[in-house]
């Protein structure tokens, strides 16, 4: 079995690093407003892409999942407990202030739960559109 990875890079910024790196399983989508809806789009019909992970922070998780754009949920609990009024979470972004925002959010279906070493969880979520 042979496995071609490919890297696609969506980005807004116009200064982005990346533009600099010279690979040939490097793309870069360049959006001058970020679309996540058309970037999927572009991922599928230019690179064949039907299926991708995404590896992202609080602000752009929430964004995908405001715009119903994920089906299937993967988090990695490590056994440390970090906080603070600063610190990010899975989910960040504008806040949910009315109650017809609350259809806005993902509810999941728990798929799996594993026990991985060193008393790390790894668990599955279907997201219910």
């Amino acid at each position: 079995m042979c496995l071609i990875i490919q890297f696609v890079l969506v980005t807004s910024n116009e200064k982005h690093p990346a533009f600099e790196v010279e690979e040939e399983n490097l793309h870069i989508i360049y959006q001058k407003e970020l679309s996540l809806e058309d970037a999927l789009t572009k991922l599928k019909s230019e690179y064949g892409c039907e299926r991708i992970t995404i590896q992202t922070g609080g602000t752009l998780n929430g964004l995908f999942l405001r715009e119903r754009l994920i089906d299937y949920i993967d988090i990695v609990v490590a056994p440390v407990l970090i906080g603070g009024k600063d610190t990010s979470t899975l989910i960040d972004g504008k806040s949910i202030l009315s109650e017809n925002e609350l259809s806005k959010l993902g509810v999941l279906k728990l798929q799996e739960c594993v026990v991985l070493e060193d008393s790390y969880l790894r668990l599955r979520y279907e997201v219910i559109h």
